[in-house]
């Protein structure tokens, strides 16, 4: 077998291990769901009891949850083809693994709840809209620095999407475009980099569902992304300053 014929057997059944993980992971959510009670927000429009609306936090989170952790899944294979250097290969690969699981997850609510995966008439972010209304300001200086992102606005339908980076700590595809160019130290560096920022826009989409969102087990999921996302944060930094390097501003 060649080295080009061991190369692309090797993504074969990284993907096909992915890929399993999802379709497992969205089939478990039915059950899971149910049991929690599916929701408690109905629609004006009288969607089912126990059905979260489709403009409800539930459902908006669900969407683009599932949109940002699918490009952490993208950058992180990236990555694993533009650099040798394992303890990275290892890191993206473990990213990967976990967002396309969660995203999976994501995906079999708004299958269980039969909301569109896509909603045209909401922008990014819009149930968002006033999460940290009544916060007292110390709440506000605990936000893992999440104020100073460019771009937002109320933590909530105030994004400017620009460059296909839909929501706050997405990549714009220039970026995505020079990971794909570099290699070495130099991948390394911009994908830690990269993943950083993408890493603190989740934690405060995750911390909005975890105070809006009615799903039981959706709200843990969100939790969850919280806690193993903030200690992701302190591992990339490291890995940043062993290269030299730091989280950009």
């Amino acid at each position: 077998m060649t080295g080009t014929e061991r190369t692309r057997r090797t993504r074969w059944v990284a993907g096909s291990a992915v890929a399993l993980a999802v379709l497992f992971a969205g089939a478990a959510t039915v059950a899971s769901a149910r049991d929690d009670g599916a929701g408690e927000h109905v629609s004006a429009a009288g969607s089912a009891p126990g059905t979260p609306a489709t403009d409800s936090a539930d459902a908006g989170f669900a969407r683009d949850m599932a949109v940002h952790h699918q490009q952490a899944v993208e950058m992180s294979f990236i990555v694993r083809d533009r650099t040798r250097d394992e303890d990275v290969r290892r890191f993206a690969y473990d990213i990967a693994n976990t967002q396309a699981n969660q995203r999976g997850m994501l995906l079999g609510w708004l299958d269980l709840w039969e909301l569109p995966k896509v909603s045209a008439g909401q922008e990014p972010m819009a149930w968002m809209a006033g999460q940290h209304a009544g916060h007292d300001m110390d709440d506000m200086d605990g936000m893992d620095g999440m104020e100073g992102m460019e771009g937002m606005s109320g933590h909530g339908g105030g994004y400017q999407a620009h460059d296909g980076s839909l929501m706050p700590g997405m990549a714009t595809r220039t970026e995505l475009g020079r990971l794909r160019e570099a290699s070495g130290k130099q991948a390394e560096i911009l994908y830690l980099q990269l993943m950083t920022d993408h890493h603190k826009g989740g934690i405060d989409m995750a911390r909005g569902c975890a105070d809006l969102c009615a799903v039981k087990a959706e709200k843990r999921l969100a939790q969850s992304m919280v806690d193993a996302q903030r200690s992701e944060l302190d591992a990339m930094a490291q890995m940043l300053a062993e290269r030299g390097a730091a989280p950009r501003g």
